[in-house]
């Protein structure tokens, strides 16, 4: 239960002085619901006014404050603005400018030859200075917009003043809270109270240490959530599935190939984790083409010797089939079954194919099931389900995890993986809670993928060395950029490309036949999507034109030319993996990078990175570096992390730190049930990371 003390923090906005129906609505386009949102909306930036006794022209451009006295009021015509003269106390005539007025507004705000404090910007229109719609007070009142104000993020129809005013109400009930910070950090970084902090924050006054100590509040709230989350899980009574070896110990001895350190070393842990009745809750990172498929094989098998099963899913359903190809492949000669379901499976003429698989399922004759969402429909029974692998976690929210994980009998172990590299600084931000394994070797008989960049207006000459990679029976990907955040742009920049490259190649083929060029892009029907995919995989097209949206992990070796447009455009994570898409084979592959022709420095900065290695750890710890404060890693490493205050460029300064102070609470100070821990309770609740605990124990 939430602590009484922060209960006005989080009443709805309602609650505050004037906020009807029509406010609240324009705050629910902010995300701003309750007391809390608002106390958390921290302004964009400041308005520095200065106050004069008189004007002149080096103050224009400037916001300031200064006493003048009304002589004349000019109302105008209908399509005209008010003016009314005024002069300063050095005589200096100015204009006072309001659109909308009357004359009688005008005589009731600003009577002739009173004297009045004028705040506004001072602006020079022909001959004439003059001020646009100025704030306006009396002489001896403080300036009716302060000399020194914040500037809020807002929505269309909410003035600044409107929700600073409301802003400043949520503040009014700031409580004070006992400190949950380790003293000796406290005291290292000098930060402010909690409290302080935030009001300093708001004034734009000492922001620096202020915003640092709450991106360090948030990051301790979300550290000290997943220990727990860790803890709990530890605590919970699994069940030990320790392996015989007999199905591992045969699949190694017929791999074509030997396993790399990384795999091998990898594979060790996990063993041992599934070896302890605690559930395996295991963070599996592998660059592209690393091999984490067949580690998690072998983790399948160690599952199905104990005489348990194992589920894999997978985020679409060409890579849950193209998993289900690949493992029946690999573990061809060992007695198991390996089976796939995915939404397919329900359509006319596979229902009762798919009532058998789900009664072999039931009954135990199912070893491994592939297969995306379908696999934790409510229909879908297990015989023993004791260890669930999701393979690009990312792409599944919490709850589908647990879905999955609910349909063990006791809790299974859970290996998560992704293809995404991720700096350790990220990695203890959205998984700190689960153990990390890295796979940071390739396979034997991998040839790294040679990366070019050009400019684009050598496109004709691009276009020709693709028909000829084409017509030599080649396959290749082109991917169109992200047209100014448009969905539109980017399916019209795709199809435009798809229609100019299909009438570039018609007759390319010795048969007189055109090449097929298959299209992909995120507005498409998922079947027609896949179907697309499905082209390409079995070499029915030989270029895929597509956005972003072409699907990480799939496999086409013979498709060794990677082309990406106007590549200035993308994220380093995000160039990385479009170019693993190639080099999937022996093969040597080439990822050409089309670059406009003005370039930031940091966009130069990644280009000659991509050129320089195809390290992918590299290349995350570097993408963090360059972004700052900007997108995580080009795509969100987790659906469910979201932070106000803890931008990237502090989560890398910060988050280890708040782990060890997370850690020292929960093993040194006592726990929650300390007066430290007692105040982190508060920290929990206020940061809302009180709710996620629970959910977390999905990875």
């Amino acid at each position: 239960m939430r602590p009484t003390i922060l209960n006005p923090l989080f009443a709805e906005v309602t609650a505050l002085k004037g906020v009807g129906p029509a406010l609240v609505r324009q705050l629910a386009r902010l995300k701003l619901a309750r007391v809390v949102d608002l106390a958390f909306h921290l302004p964009a930036m400041v308005v520095e006014r200065v106050a004069v006794d008189r004007v002149d022209e080096s103050l224009v451009g400037r916001p300031i404050s200064v006493v003048l006295t009304p002589v004349r009021h000019d109302s105008g015509g209908p399509r005209s603005p008010l003016r009314v003269r005024a002069t300063d106390a050095g005589g200096q005539w100015l204009d006072l400018v309001f659109f909308g007025q009357s004359g009688a507004w005008a005589r009731s705000k600003l009577p002739l030859h009173q004297p009045r404090r004028i705040t506004g910007k001072l602006d020079r229109y022909g001959q004439s200075l003059q001020i646009s719609h100025p704030d306006i007070a009396a002489p001896g009142d403080p300036p009716a917009g302060a000399l020194r104000e914040p500037v809020y993020p807002l929505t269309e129809g909410l003035p600044n003043k409107r929700l600073a005013t409301l802003v400043g109400e949520a503040l009014a009930r700031l409580p004070d809270l006992p400190e949950w910070i380790e003293p000796s950090v406290l005291a290292r970084h000098d930060w402010p109270g909690w409290r302080a902090a935030l009001l300093a924050a708001h004034a734009l006054e000492g922001e620096v240490p202020a915003k640092d100590r709450l991106a360090y509040d948030e990051l301790l709230a979300n550290q000290l959530a997943l220990l727990l989350v860790r803890r709990d899980t530890r605590a919970r009574k699994g069940r030990a599935l320790p392996g015989d070896g007999r199905l591992t110990a045969t699949l190694q001895k017929t791999l074509p190939f030997a396993l790399t350190g990384a795999q091998a070393r990898t594979i060790a842990e996990i063993q041992g984790d599934m070896a302890q009745a605690s559930p395996m809750l295991r963070l599996l990172q592998g660059d592209v083409g690393a091999g984490k498929t067949l580690v998690a094989l072998f983790a399948m098998l160690t599952a199905v010797e104990s005489g348990a099963q194992a589920a894999l899913l997978a985020p679409t359903e060409i890579l849950a089939r193209q998993h289900l190809a690949t493992l029946t492949k690999v573990a061809a000669g060992l007695p198991i079954r390996i089976a796939a379901l995915t939404g397919r499976d329900r359509k006319a003429g596979g229902a009762k194919q798919r009532n058998d698989l789900l009664d072999d399922l039931a009954m135990g004759r199912i070893d491994i099931l592939i297969g995306t969402h379908a696999i934790f429909q409510e229909d879908v029974v297990y015989h023993d389900l004791g260890l669930v692998v999701v393979d690009e976690q990312h792409r599944f929210g919490v709850a589908q995890r647990l879905l999955l994980t609910e349909k063990a009998r006791v809790p299974p172990h859970l290996l998560a993986m992704t293809a995404t590299p991720i700096p350790r600084s990220l990695q203890l931000t959205n998984f700190g809670e689960m153990d990390a394994s890295r796979l940071d070797e390739l396979p034997p008989g991998r040839t790294p993928v040679e990366t070019r960049v050009m400019a684009i207006d050598r496109l004709e000459e691009v276009v020709a060395a693709l028909a000829r990679h084409l017509a030599g029976g080649g396959q290749a990907y082109w991917v169109c950029p992200l047209v100014e955040g448009s969905e539109d742009g980017d399916e019209a920049a795709a199809a435009f490309r798809a229609a100019m490259l299909k009438g570039a190649f018609a007759g390319l083929t010795a048969s007189g036949e055109p090449v097929g060029v298959g299209l992909v892009h995120g507005r498409m029907k998922p079947a027609e999507k896949d179907a697309a995919m499905a082209d390409f995989a079995a070499a029915r097209t030989g270029l895929l034109v597509a956005t972003t949206v072409i699907e990480v992990g799939v496999d086409v070796p013979n498709a060794t030319l990677m082309i990406v447009e106007a590549a200035e455009r993308f994220g380093l994570a995000q160039l990385h993996q479009l170019r693993g898409r190639v080099g999937r084979g022996s093969q040597r592959s080439v990822c050409l990078l089309l670059r406009g022709g003005e370039l930031s420095e940091t966009a130069k900065a990644r280009l000659k990175l991509m050129r320089e290695t195809n390290d992918g750890f590299r290349i995350a710890e570097e993408d963090l570096r360059l972004r700052g404060a900007g997108e995580i890693l080009g795509t969100r490493q987790s659906g469910e992390a979201a932070f106000r205050f803890a931008d990237p460029e502090r989560t890398a300064r910060l988050v280890a730190m708040a782990h060890d102070d997370a850690r020292l609470l929960l093993d040194r100070d006592g726990g929650l049930a300390s007066a430290r821990g007692a105040a982190a309770r508060n920290l929990l609740y206020l940061f809302e990371r009180d709710a996620g605990v629970a959910l977390l124990r999905s990875g």
